[in-house]
């Protein structure tokens, strides 16, 4: 009696650990296919889990339009995320975990702003050449 429930449990178990290790290596195979696909363009991946959203979710959580050519009116966004955040603080019934999306999507946009920014000032540079400066001693 005792062998069978001994044998019993060793195949369960295995089976369980069978089942768990397959399912972890399929996991790790995904995320390395997703790796490789986003080797391409490494700032796409690292954009994307720094704040957990997408540009477009950003936008409709704060009801702004996407920001075109790396512009927009960062006024109206500061303006919407205030309003929002304010109305969802936790001392006034409000919402932490609202809180902390209507954050993240400011800072979203703004690093989505900051980011065409930084490659107009590239371009900018690329083209009219480097201009170092120079300072003279006296």
């Amino acid at each position: 009696m005792a062998h069978r429930i001994i044998t019993q449990v060793l195949v369960t178990g295995g089976r369980v650990f069978g089942r768990a290790f397959t399912e972890a290596w399929k996991q790790a195979a995904a995320s390395q296919k997703y790796a490789q696909a986003n080797s391409k363009n490494p700032n796409a991946a690292k954009t994307f889990s720094a704040s957990g959203l997408t540009l477009d979710e950003a936008c409709r959580i704060l009801n702004v339009s996407p920001p075109k050519g790396g512009q927009t009116d960062m006024e109206q966004v500061l303006e919407r995320f205030k309003k929002l955040f304010d109305i969802n603080d936790p001392k006034r019934g409000g919402s932490f975990y609202l809180q902390s999306k209507i954050l993240r999507a400011r800072e979203r946009i703004e690093m989505e702003v900051r980011t065409a920014q930084e490659a107009a000032e590239r371009e900018t540079e690329l083209k009219e050449g480097w201009k170092p400066k120079v300072y003279k001693d006296r």
